[in-house]
C-alpha cells in the first residue's frame, strides 16, 4: 500500500479554494470514483493559508503511476509544491475495506 500527499499553495495560482470546491462537485469526485487501484482519496484545503491538496491511498506503486482524471494542475496553473510518497504502515476505519491495511498487517 502506498500513500501520496500532494499540496499546492494557491497564493500565486490562477484559482482559489471556492473554485476548486466547485470543480470537485462538478466533475472530480465522480471522475475518481472508479480509478483502478485507488482505495481512498481525500481532497484537503485551508482557505486561510490558501492551500489545497489531496491524500491518496493506493493498492500498489504501479497503480499510483497511472494517468489520473484530474484537471487540478490545469486549474491551479502549476505543479504541486509538495508531493510526498509514503508506505502505509497501518489503518483504522469504520469502512471494512479500509480497516487494518498496511505493512503492519502483511
Amino acid at each position: 500500500m502506498l500513500v501520496r500527499l500532494v499540496l499546492w499553495s494557491l497564493a500565486d495560482s490562477q484559482t482559489n479554494v471556492g473554485e476548486l470546491r466547485r470543480y470537485l462537485q462538478d466533475e472530480a469526485v465522480d471522475a475518481f470514483a472508479s480509478v483502478p487501484g485507488l482505495l481512498f482519496k481525500a481532497w484537503i484545503s485551508d482557505e486561510v493559508t490558501e492551500r489545497w491538496g489531496a491524500i491518496y491511498v493506493w493498492e500498489s506503486q504501479d497503480d499510483s503511476m497511472q494517468e489520473l482524471p484530474s484537471r487540478a494542475r490545469e486549474l491551479i496553473g502549476k505543479d504541486p509544491d509538495v508531493v510526498e510518497i509514503f508506505d502505509l504502515e497501518a489503518s483504522v476505519s469504520v469502512s471494512p475495506e479500509l480497516a487494518r491495511l498496511g505493512l503492519a498487517f502483511e
